[in-house]
């Protein structure tokens, strides 16, 4: 697919600055820019490529002042990088599709699914399950008995769906991840031994959510685990027993949440957070990479550190703690000094 300058800016709602007709039929970061490709710069501090890059055409932000001349054409826009990823999206759309049903496709009874759906090789599919038009189920998922799917799901390879599960329309989920598997749920008896507590209860996920490879969201023990819609949540998750998370919150990889613990709408969590159980997580709340959150986050609270606090304290008591040695050093030399005028007396 070819586009030009022109056609990008009519789409974007943007404005041309060079040549009308530069033609475009790929992608490329601008620092590694090619004639024919289309890069983007929202980033101030990737500004020096613009004027290197072989780029053929660059989107940038319509308040962009160059400080040399360009030699690409540029297409201003109000946001780059959004604008840049409509792009991106406009061109998957475009990409050939996945479709039909393999011969190796095993299907249980009294299942249904809509139409334009693709089953890949090995995928098996239980009894009793119902899945909407679109959907792309790739080889050797596994789809457990009376789960339901929404319209236009995409599973990967390796996926599984276990019993009972919901999930709503436009769910993404990557390779490997489990939904639905039993909580860690056990009770010592007086053996000293533990005996499994049955997870009787189910993982709805909502509508638009995308879950990374390898992550986890285990089914409740009674009720539901539930991922609100819009929830992003990147590779090697775990998502505990009665988890809630609230729609729009996004979180980088490897974190976990305990059981029954409760994250608010629009929340940010970084990469190795942990959140221990039965807490309650405010409406946008961000939490910094490797914190560990050991008690509830007020609404629009920002932490950071273990145990987690306001991240503007911990900021303050870590440029303390930087300083420590000096000041060991400083208490040791005065309490020389004392011991010293002590003995003199």
């Amino acid at each position: 697919m070819e586009f030009t300058a022109r056609m990008i800016a009519d789409f974007l709602a943007g404005e041309v600055v060079g040549d009308d007709n530069a033609a475009v039929s790929t992608f490329a970061k601008i620092e590694e820019g090619r004639p024919g490709a289309l890069s983007f710069l929202s980033n101030h501090k990737y500004e020096p490529y613009l004027y290197e890059t072989e780029s053929s055409v660059v989107i940038v932000n319509r308040d962009l002042t160059p400080s040399k001349p360009v030699r690409a054409t540029m297409v201003r826009v109000d946001d780059a990088y959004t604008s840049f990823a409509k792009l991106l999206e406009l061109y998957v759309a475009n990409l050939p599709q996945k479709k039909g049903v393999a011969a190796s496709a095993v299907f249980g009874q009294g299942t249904s699914y809509g139409e334009d759906c693709y089953f890949g090789d090995y995928a098996v599919v239980g009894d009793g399950v119902r899945i909407g038009k679109g959907c792309k189920i790739y080889p050797h998922v596994f789809i457990d008995d009376n789960v339901t799917l929404g319209d236009n799901v995409t599973l990967y390879s390796g996926v599984k769906i276990y019993h009972g599960c919901q999930l709503g329309s436009n769910v993404i989920i990557h390779s490997g991840a489990v939904i639905g598997a039993d909580g860690f749920g056990f009770a010592p008896n007086t053996n000293n031994e533990y005996e499994k507590i049955p997870q009787i209860g189910v993982v709805v996920i909502e509508d638009n959510v995308e879950l990374g490879a390898n992550t986890c969201v285990d089914r409740a023990t009674m009720g539901a685990t539930v991922i609100r819609r819009g929830v992003k949540l990147d590779n090697l998750i775990q998502i505990a027993h009665n988890v809630e998370i609230g729609e729009n919150t996004v979180s980088a990889a490897q974190l976990g949440v305990a059981g029954s613990t409760k994250v608010g709408a629009n929340c940010m969590m970084g990469g190795q957070v942990g959140i221990i159980g039965h807490l309650k997580i405010g409406n946008g709340v961000q939490i910094a990479s490797k914190s560990g959150v050991l008690a509830n986050v007020a609404d629009g609270d920002s932490v950071m550190g273990f145990p987690a606090f306001k991240a503007s304290d911990f900021k303050r008591s870590f440029t303390i703690y930087k300083k420590l040695p000096a000041m060991s050093t400083a208490v040791d030399r005065l309490g020389r000094e004392a011991r010293k005028r002590e003995e003199e007396r």
